[in-house]
């Protein structure tokens, strides 16, 4: 009778046991940032023989492989793993789960419950449990008397939010009855989640038709989003900003009647700008996409980048002149904390 038990990634013999188990299953991007975040692997073990897998991050369920036998076997022995993965995540107080895999799988996570968010031809996204996406939309509540009105979406991670940022936003307000302003709300930026939907809030709070609110797990900002199963870089860049582009488009426009989508033209970072190309190019079918030139001043532009490194070397001239005063009292009043943080390794390059 197979017998589940716990495996220890951080020995070694484990460790090499597991990853060949996967890779003569197709699977073999071990990367430093899928491996890292995993909190539990376990096997399903015959005659000491490793015949199933899976591994949990957070709430997402990854790196699911079982032995190649008969279909009937096979299934019976997926079955398996993903209901003590999922018994797993109950015992952690944990019911709503997401899973991130190749589409030739998407049907079998679908017969154990798991609903379809988003597909591409390198990977789909399935969710299971509560809250879900219709939850998370409906909570956001968008008033029935929007109906034919001209609504915006913006989606921002404002780490911290610029002078910059307010510009998009007003071009925006300008021109529409309503702007959603979607702020990612992963905590893996400089200013976390609480301190930066408050910047934003504070930054557009004389925009009577801008609404605030968190980008939940379904605006996750594609870096995000596990690639376990790509190894292609090209490739992971594609499917992650696609699977961000499906969800938005299925779920979120017609939910809440989005119009157009406000993006700021990326003159820096190839990844942005292939993040944007892919928006377009997914979403110009249903909504408008409109791309803002980017705010100058003083003949440079204005990129919160450039404001993290500020931080770092105590510039608050360079600041001031880049944000606005709300920003600026905040990293003003909170600069040795800032600090402290990149001092202690947080990442300020990037967006």
């Amino acid at each position: 009778m197979p017998e589940i038990e716990s495996l220890d990634l951080n020995k070694q013999s484990v460790k090499i046991k597991w990853q060949n188990f996967l890779k003569k299953r197709g699977i073999s991007n071990f990367a430093d940032n899928e491996i890292t975040n995993i909190d539990t692997t376990i096997g399903l073990f015959e005659a000491n023989s490793l015949i199933a897998t899976g591994s949990i991050a957070g709430n997402v369920i990854k790196y699911v492989a079982v032995e190649n036998e008969t279909n009937e076997s096979k299934g019976a022995l997926f079955n398996k793993i993903v209901s003590a993965l999922v018994s797993c995540l109950a015992n952690q107080g944990i019911f709503h789960i997401f899973v991130f895999t190749k589409p030739e799988y998407s049907k079998t996570f679908e017969h154990v419950g798991f609903s379809l968010l988003a597909t591409s031809e390198k990977g789909v996204i399935l969710e299971k449990g509560m809250p879900d996406i219709n939850s998370y939309l409906m909570a956001i509540n968008a008033s029935s008397k929007l109906e034919n009105k001209k609504i915006a979406s913006i989606v921002m991670n404002a780490n911290p939010f610029t002078k910059g940022h307010r510009f998009l936003v007003e071009q925006a307000a300008l021109e529409n009855d309503l702007v959603y302003v979607f702020v990612v709300e992963q905590d893996v930026s400089l200013f976390t989640t609480n301190e930066r939907v408050k910047l934003v809030k504070q930054g557009v709070s004389d925009l009577t038709n801008v609404k605030v609110v968190l980008g939940g797990p379904y605006m996750v900002s594609f870096v995000t989003f596990p690639a376990y199963f790509i190894n292609s870089p090209i490739d992971i860049i594609d499917y992650q900003t696609t699977l961000d582009a499906q969800i938005f488009k299925n779920w979120v426009v017609p939910q809440l009647k989005i119009t157009s989508r406000y993006l700021g033209c990326e003159p820096f970072s190839k990844t942005t700008k292939r993040y944007n190309e892919i928006l377009q190019q997914q979403l110009s079918d249903v909504i408008s996409i409109k791309i803002i030139e980017r705010k100058m001043i003083d003949a440079q532009i204005i990129s919160a980048t450039k404001i993290r490194l500020a931080i770092k070397e105590t510039d608050l001239l360079l600041i001031k002149e880049l944000v606005p005063l709300t920003t600026f009292k905040f990293i003003k009043n909170n600069l040795n904390i800032l600090q402290e943080r990149i001092q202690k390794g947080q990442k300020i390059n990037g967006n």
